[in-house]
């Protein structure tokens, strides 16, 4: 599936801005099962200062200075994507869930996409008895990693309740579990967290999902999503997996990766600092239109 992506975030702020600095993951990047053929990021007012590198998990960080006092900021990024989907694994190449714990924690490798990265607590993903012992569930001896991954995540599905405005980007994992709801980081925070506290590796993916209108109604402008779902290490012959707990499925052709880490902290579509008095409003429109749909 080919994409024309565009998201378009806009800051307005309550005072003058004198100084800011953003860090910026907002950016594509090719990935197994991704291509991005052009990619084009417009920012005003110019920034003063920009510097672009790769982080340790193959994230394209752009770094931003502005020195010029200001009290909007637009960051539109457009880009065309191509997106594979998967074929499910035949019967017996998925293998139990308790092998892929054993031949993680056994792993030396210490590269970006390796699963050692993902096994340990981070920030936003502390380890949590509650949330371990509901992940168990999905779980008996012997199960296949990715069908038990895939019940976890319809169980979240069902369970929780998608509520915005209940949660935010600071959320404890532990707070929206007890709450029973909450958003897609949320629920992918719950979802990663008792899957290390199974001993699977598990990842935080951002992006954005293609969503698709009810029948009879037209595609809206700006009415797409970012996104956050889960990517598991189902072992070294079948690798990382994308499964969303939002949604309840195993990723597909409609999400695309933005970023990968071990939590959202490692994500974040935009931090740093900015030096001004009162508040901020933030509005963020995506389209993610399939060329030639």
């Amino acid at each position: 599936m080919i994409y024309d992506v565009r998201q378009v975030t806009d800051y307005r702020y309550a005072r003058p801005v004198v100084f800011a600095q953003h860090v910026l993951r907002i950016v594509p990047v090719a990935r197994p099962g991704q291509s991005v053929e052009s990619c084009r990021l417009s920012i005003s007012p110019e920034p003063s200062g920009r510097r672009d590198d790769t982080d340790f998990f193959g994230n394209h960080r752009i770094f931003l200075d502005l020195d010029r006092p200001h009290r909007e900021l637009r960051i539109e990024m457009s880009a065309r994507i191509t997106v594979s989907g998967r074929s499910r694994p035949l019967p017996g190449m998925d293998p139990p869930w308790e092998r892929v714990r054993e031949t993680a924690f056994a792993s030396a490798d210490m590269s970006p996409h390796s699963p050692v990265h993902a096994l340990f607590p981070s920030t936003y993903v502390p380890r949590d008895p509650a949330i371990r012992a509901y992940a168990s569930a999905s779980f008996p001896p012997g199960r296949p990693i990715i069908e038990a991954a895939l019940d976890l995540a319809r169980r979240i599905q069902s369970d929780f309740d998608y509520a915005p405005g209940e949660t935010d980007t600071s959320t404890p994992a532990a707070k929206a579990f007890a709450m029973r709801k909450g958003v897609c980081q949320d629920f992918t925070h719950i979802m990663i967290s008792g899957l290390r506290g199974l001993g699977l590796p598990a990842a935080y993916v951002s992006g954005f999902l293609r969503t698709i209108p009810p029948a009879g109604q037209e595609r809206l402008e700006g009415a797409d999503a970012t996104h956050a779902w889960v990517s598991v290490w189902c072992g070294p012959a079948l690798g990382w997996w994308g499964f969303d707990p939002t949604n309840g499925l195993i990723v597909d052709e409609d999400h695309i990766v933005l970023a990968i880490g071990r939590d959202f902290v490692d994500v974040a579509p935009n931090g740093g600092v900015v030096i001004a008095a009162g508040d901020h409003d933030i509005a963020v429109a995506v389209d993610v239109k399939p060329v030639g749909g």
